[in-house]
């Protein structure tokens, strides 16, 4: 799983019909990589995501890829390669609170 910071949307109008009705979501990978482990660090890349949870910009979310996207779909032929499966409340390390969804 990928935790990710989403970005923006993404209106394509035409796309692949198994895809209809989907929302596609620009998300930004987050990385604790700090020696002290207290902030986030901004991947250097961005994904398409699929979203049906109704995640927004700005929110955390967690991200799977591949095989387990497909999986995370009502269909399994849909062509997917990265979707949203949560929507983060808050992120713990040991003692300190990365983020939380409520302020």
């Amino acid at each position: 799983m990928i935790l990710a910071r989403v970005e923006g949307s993404i209106v394509a109008t035409k796309k692949n019909q198994k895809m209809t009705g989907s929302k596609f979501l620009l998300v930004r990978p987050l990385v604790v990589d700090t020696p002290d482990a207290t902030s986030f660090r901004e991947g250097q890349s961005t994904l398409v995501a699929t979203d049906a949870l109704g995640a927004g910009e700005g929110d955390i979310v967690l991200v799977v890829q591949g095989s387990s996207a497909r999986l995370a779909m009502d269909n399994k032929d849909t062509p997917v390669d990265a979707v949203v499966i949560g929507i983060v409340d808050s992120v713990d390390i040991g003692k300190r609170i990365l983020y939380s969804a409520r302020g």
